[in-house]
């Protein structure tokens, strides 16, 4: 590994700094947080958390003293023993070695369009790329050796900037690697690793750059395609997640799947089996299969290998959600690729078919029929995809459809917020961080006291409207534009019982719903004796215009004197937003047209954090929530047409509100406290934590797909 020189030096005696900030790690480890924060908390947050950017720039008298602190390097040199252990190459004291060794020395490949793994790292729209980095931090912990592949974009997804009318501006954000944990993959010669890709042209294969992102024990390679002597059209190719028409997806994803494998390769990476997070990747089997039938294989011969050593994950029951291309596109991007894989046109075209969803190449079905293993993202979601991929396997039950599932999960040290941890270290011991999926674990959270967990989740929400208020004035003074960035929230007040409602605005997941009926919507948030406040947050897609007006209706109604000022939109949302909005709201609200909610996760960190869930019993809610509302509320789907569905779903909503939510958060004990409220939080707590967390979603691909896809018998 090569690490970028600091223009401040770091004093010897703390220069494992350096290595610390290049390696993800820190960001789940909030021991090593306070290392860089309490140098200068100024300058720690005037870097937006950012180690290296940090580094870069603080003051060289800073470090001097921190250097000459017997107590800050007593945490210093415990802190890096944790690291040097917890990223070390040899994987025989984790989960991995002790309890699965024969996957010990398995190389897992992983490839995704994207993965949410820090805020400084903008290389992930939503929930697909966030699940990628909890997967891979969850794979680091485990001890599951795992390599990683993605794009470098250069500018992110889109900084989201809603204008005086409330319509989204999609910005550009801007991604130097110099100041992020991204360093140059080193070939041979120590100039930066790069492979080639024919997009169009043969004669014109495009360069490919490769940089890398330690996470853990973990290495994420990235590819970037802003190289030197490339064309200056294709300069920009991956500067941009989910930018530019359906032929800009279709070049990225030729990059993310064969550029991917031949990167991997050019790494020095043997990897035993390989794991596609969504049909964005699904070109890596056309690769692979082209590389053994270099090697003298048939096509036949070559795709039955690349079947038993592959798993593809499907993300989405909505039919916009796969990626088809039109037959004249393949044909030319791969007209010269297929002579390679011994196959003539049909047969290629044939490998991407699927009746079902029209005419055109499907990654899905290329991914469904060339993986040997699939699996969608919850129990439901499993049973969806069976139903709507059936045709694919006609002469099968729909029952022995072969795709199972693995529901998501959330990789806890991440998602628990600072006061709510504290909580947990003090009454749970490091066992909730170590061990999360551990059921005993979490009962202990039934013996906390009433007071204490109330204390905590007041501070988590203080921090957060603290927290969304400063990020409101900063974004104020950068543009003097008061009716953006945080619209409403100023009215907000502490003591209101809270419901968050955040996610990507794609319109199936209905972010207006709770407006169905304003009045009386109007007449639970004004209450003067009870109010409801309502906190949203969310991004629309570039070129989804009905998820940007559903932001325009709600920022609309934040302006509306009918709802008193109880409603309030954060713009510009992101994981550093999700993380206080997640710990520091009173309940989480989903609704989501069923069964279209594929598996979702914010509610399970939300849920982890003591904050219950109000949600259509959809996606993992179906499988998490509890009758009788012991831990949370669960509304069962309608099966009538939509349009009456919102109606019936919108009123199930205003009664649970009126006549549960709302009375359970206001009664008050004679000490203040809220004892039946708190009673609903901590068994969310203990029922959500350990069955969702990513440590147990981990184990579960270990067992029922990895394992068997890496040809090892348990």
């Amino acid at each position: 590994m090569s690490i970028a020189p600091f223009q401040t030096a770091v004093p010897s005696r703390i220069d494992g700094l350096t290595d610390l900030a290049h390696n993800l790690w820190w960001s789940w480890n909030r021991e090593a947080v306070e290392l860089f924060r309490v140098i200068d908390p100024a300058g720690w947050l005037a870097t937006e958390r950012n180690p290296v950017r940090f580094l870069l720039t603080v003051s060289p008298v800073y470090l001097e003293t921190v250097a000459g602190d017997p107590e800050y390097l007593a945490a210093y040199d415990a802190v890096m023993a944790r690291f040097r252990a917890e990223t070390s190459d040899d994987n025989s004291a984790t989960w991995i070695g002790q309890d699965r060794p024969a996957m010990a020395g398995k190389t897992l490949g992983y490839l995704s369009a994207e993965f949410g793994l820090h805020p400084t790292l903008p290389i992930y729209s939503g929930g697909l790329g966030v699940l990628a980095g909890d997967h891979i931090k969850a794979a680091s912990d485990l001890g599951l050796k795992l390599v990683g592949v993605s794009l470098l974009y250069r500018q992110g997804y889109l900084r989201q900037r809603l204008d005086g009318d409330g319509w989204q501006q999609d910005v550009p954000g801007s991604l130097v690697p110099e100041f992020e944990p991204a360093t140059p993959v080193l070939g041979p010669d120590g100039s930066q690793l790069q492979v080639e890709v024919v997009l169009d042209n043969p004669d014109l294969p495009l360069k490919i750059a490769i940089w890398q992102v330690l996470v853990g024990r973990q290495v994420l390679l990235l590819l970037d395609s802003d190289v030197e002597g490339n064309p200056e059209w294709t300069r920009s190719i991956a500067s941009r997640l989910y930018g530019g028409d359906r032929e800009h997806r279709l070049r990225q994803e030729i990059i993310l799947g064969i550029a991917g494998v031949r990167a991997l390769h050019a790494a020095g990476y043997d990897v035993d089996y390989w794991h596609g997070n969504e049909g964005h990747a699904a070109f890596h089997l056309l690769e692979r299969c082209r590389m053994l039938v270099a090697e003298g294989m048939t096509f036949e011969q070559a795709s039955e290998q690349v079947i038993s050593s592959s798993i593809f994950t499907t993300h989405t029951p909505v039919a916009a959600g796969h990626d088809v291309f039109p037959d004249e596109m393949i044909d030319r991007y791969f007209s010269h690729f297929w002579p390679q894989l011994g196959i003539d046109r049909d047969s290629f075209l044939a490998l991407g078919a699927h009746e079902s969803t029209g005419p055109g190449f499907n990654l899905t079905a290329l991914s469904f029929r060339l993986s040997g293993y699939a699996n969608g993202v919850s129990k439901l979601h499993g049973e969806v995809t069976r139903t709507m991929w059936h045709d694919m396997w006609p002469g099968l039950d729909e029952a022995d459809v072969p795709v199972s599932s693995v529901t998501n999960g959330v990789h806890i040290p991440t998602w628990i917020g600072r006061h709510m941890a504290d909580l947990y270290f003090q009454e749970l011991g490091d066992a909730w961080r170590a061990d999360s999926d551990n059921q005993e674990v979490w009962d202990g959270i039934l013996d906390v006291p009433d007071d204490d967990f109330w204390a905590r989740r007041r501070r988590s929400k203080r921090s957060m409207l603290r927290y969304m208020r400063d990020r409101s004035r900063v974004r104020w003074l950068a543009s003097h534009d008061s009716g953006n960035a945080l619209i409403g929230a100023p009215f907000f007040e502490e003591g209101i019982l809270t419901i968050g409602f955040a996610r990507r605005f794609a319109t199936y997941k209905r972010a207006t719903l709770l407006f169905h009926n304003p009045e009386r919507l109007s007449a639970i948030l004004t209450n003067p004796e009870c109010p409801v406040q309502l906190v949203f947050a969310g991004k629309a897609h570039p070129a989804d215009e009905g998820g940007k007006r559903l932001i325009q209706e709600i920022v609309w109604s934040t302006r509306d004197p009918l709802f008193g000022g109880r409603i309030a939109f954060a713009e510009d949302y992101d994981m550093q937003l999700a993380s206080y909005l997640v710990s520091g709201v009173d309940v989480w609200l989903n609704n989501p047209r069923a069964p279209l909610e594929a598996s979702g996760t914010s509610g399970m960190k939300a849920a982890a954090n003591g904050v219950p869930n109000l949600s259509i019993l959809d996606g993992w809610w179906a499988e998490g929530w509890v009758p009788g509302n012991a831990n949370g509320w669960g509304i069962a789907p309608y099966e009538q047409d939509d349009e009456l569905n919102d109606g019936l779903e919108a009123n199930a909503i205003y009664d649970l509100l009126e006549n549960e939510i709302v009375p359970l958060y206001y009664r008050r004990g004679a000490d203040g406290v809220p004892h039946d409220w708190i009673t609903v939080a901590k068994q969310s707590i203990r029922t959500v934590a350990p069955q969702f967390s990513a440590r147990r979603m981990l184990k579960e691909y270990v067992d029922d797909l990895y394992a068997p896809a890496a040809g090892v018998e348990r």
